[in-house]
């Protein structure tokens, strides 16, 4: 399994020209492979082989007038460019043909030089660890690492960033044993309602509390907002203003990235299987609460959820999002129909129990999980799929389904 570990780097201001001229000369090569490309496609001829684009924009382009200042900077970060060039474009085309799963990728972009984000690559050939902690950059030196944990493996590669707050950052990559990462097992489930007012609900009871990062530095970045539109494009006084509002936008993505990351660890730690809802993040996005739904990150916290069941050796299970989870009694299975959003307590009119919309929310996708794994594993190893309801999707002999109390019960009168 590969997994990234990024670290905060501190180099010197001869360091950071330095970097900056590697960060410019690799987003050079990245553009001149690239055009070289879409010239060669609109005048019809082939499409240009890796080794020949590599010939072409490094070896012939350093000997020109034009293009020898690349021979600066360290050359297999300019290979590595390249590299990731004919990777964007393989992704291109193995997304086209469906070989690739997931959302279709487009063709590759220019790179531009007002991108306030840089970043460039190094293998093991152009970088090294010293031991002092440091960490040596071909043609750049040793610069200063704030390690906050320390590698499990030795780095395969490093990928170092400068932000658009003017932060540098090192991406290391390296290879973990998969059995290492097993986490012993539990007999606890939880089943995750998502929402706005409490950002999660779990089947147990506890609600975590939504943050709101976006919406606690709202007023200070609108003032640092307006405070840049008034300066003077090209001005000093303008990149100053919005290097200040790139700082708060960081500070609203680090508190972000940090509040998601502890609560998927915590729950995967804690639950074997955990089962939440498919929600379709991205219509809700473009609704009148698109801003909250932004700020909430829904999709990212899925995503680490989902990356780190996998890698901890948990199960994840997402229900459909048409289930009526916040309509049935968990208890008898009656459905209430669709309530108001203001309604956040309602009674089962079948057995009488007082539920809390929330967490009865919770307790029904949980009982949902179970069941499709149920189903699934009642399928057996023949290959008879099952479909969103639980039933066959393929001809075989059938195979009984569990079904919970709150699987569709009694409609409301």
């Amino acid at each position: 399994m590969r997994l990234r570990y990024n670290y905060r780097l501190y180099p010197d201001e001869s360091q950071r020209q330095l970097l900056a001229r590697t960060f410019g000369c690799a987003r050079v090569v990245w553009n001149d492979a690239l055009a070289a490309r879409r010239a060669a496609r609109k005048a019809g001829l082939p499409y240009i082989g890796d080794a020949e684009i590599q010939r072409l924009v490094l070896t012939a382009a350093k000997k020109t007038p034009e293009r020898a200042w690349l021979r600066e900077v360290s050359s297999v970060v300019l290979q590595q460019s390249v590299r990731d060039l004919n990777t964007a474009y393989k992704n291109f085309f193995d997304s086209v043909s469906g070989r690739r799963k997931g959302p279709k990728m487009g063709l590759p972009v220019f790179k531009s030089r007002h991108d306030h984000r840089q970043a460039a690559r190094f293998n093991t050939n152009a970088f090294s660890l010293t031991a002092e902690g440091r960490l040596c950059l071909a043609k750049v030196g040793q610069v200063e690492v704030r390690w906050s944990r320390a590698l499990p493996a030795a780095p395969s590669s490093v990928t170092v960033v400068r932000d658009a707050a003017g932060r540098y950052f090192a991406s290391f990559v390296v290879e973990v044993d998969d059995a290492a990462q097993v986490l012993p097992e539990v007999d606890a489930e939880t089943g995750i309602d998502l929402g706005l007012t409490h950002y999660a609900i779990l089947s147990g009871g506890e609600k975590i509390a939504n943050p709101r990062w976006l919406r606690r530095r709202e007023k200070k970045l609108a003032r640092l907002q307006r405070g840049l539109s008034r300066k003077k494009k090209g001005s000093a006084n303008r990149d100053k203003a919005r290097v200040r509002v790139a700082r708060q936008h960081v500070k609203v993505a680090d508190a972000r990235r940090d509040f998601l990351h502890q609560t998927s660890t915590s729950i995967i730690r804690e639950s074997q299987a955990v089962h939440v809802e498919d929600l379709a993040v991205r219509g809700l996005a473009r609704g009148r609460l698109a801003k909250s739904v932004h700020d909430a990150s829904w999709a990212a916290f899925l995503a680490l959820l989902a990356g780190k069941a996998a890698r901890y050796g948990r199960t994840l299970t997402r229900i459909d999002r048409w289930y009526p989870s916040s309509q049935l009694c968990p208890c008898c299975g009656w459905r209430n129909g669709k309530l108001p959003l203001d309604v956040r307590e309602w009674d089962c009119p079948s057995c009488g129990e007082h539920h809390d919309r929330d967490v009865a929310a919770a307790i029904n996708i949980l009982l949902e999980g179970q069941r499709l794994t149920a189903a699934t594993v009642a399928a057996g190893p023949a290959g008879h799929g099952i479909n969103d309801c639980g039933g066959q999707v393929r001809p075989g002999k059938a195979t009984p389904t569990l079904a919970p109390p709150g699987t569709y019960g009694a409609q409301a009168a």
